[in-house]
């Protein structure tokens, strides 16, 4: 049996744009991976709503992606693949971080995972990074703590990209499968979930084919 860890955000968690709420563990998009691969891979769900790349929130505590990854990799370990999903929440006006600066936050995860010894025989796992999705239309709430994320948001994908190629990550962009919802703007409804599960399953599959 395979191994992947899957983390992330709110988008990973599952937050229903309408009312809050969690999607159900089949709708949420590592639910729809672990049943489009089936038994052979054990699926973990490492989400936290409003974890950021390697940033502390000054408002909400205890977000830091990094502060968190290794106990994380080591409580996991061996690990076959990371999927890792991330920097949405460092696109808040609280920040004030170019695209380039929260590229360098997905590196230094992505370094971090490289080092560890987490995967198979003391090795590291391999890695798919995601960039998240573009931002939407804001909701009122959301415009506050995401003022000018939208244009920021379009400029992620080449910098992920870069990165991914750099250190032999697989790569992909979810705004080329998914939308955010027209609800918030920042989170995925259930069947950009579906479609983000799908084309994650496709991925780990090329992957693992041999």
């Amino acid at each position: 049996m395979r191994t992947v860890l899957c983390y992330g955000d709110s988008n990973t968690w599952g937050w229903n744009p309408d009312d809050k709420s969690r999607y159900k563990m089949e709708e949420r998009w590592p639910g729809v991976l672990r049943m489009e691969l089936g038994s052979s891979y054990y699926i973990i769900e490492e989400a936290l709503n409003g974890r950021t790349t390697v940033w502390e929130d000054p408002i909400m505590g205890y977000k830091s992606g990094k502060e968190y990854l290794t106990p994380c990799l080591e409580s996991h370990k061996p690990i076959d693949l990371v999927i890792m999903m991330l920097g949405t929440n460092d696109l808040k006006k609280r920040f004030n971080l170019s695209p380039l600066d929260i590229a360098k936050g997905v590196e230094t995860l992505v370094k971090m995972i490289k080092k560890s010894d987490c995967g198979l025989n003391g090795g590291e796992p391999k890695i798919l990074l995601i960039c998240p999705p573009q931002v939407g239309k804001l909701n009122y709430d959301f415009s506050q703590i995401f003022e000018g994320s939208e244009e920021k948001s379009k400029k992620l994908g080449p910098h992920y990209k870069v990165i991914a190629e750099f250190y032999g990550c697989y790569f992909l962009d979810a705004s080329k499968i998914i939308i955010s919802s027209d609800i918030d703007g920042i989170h995925i409804e259930k069947g950009e979930h579906k479609k983000l599960g799908k084309a994650v399953a496709d991925i780990v599959k090329e992957i693992f084919k041999d």
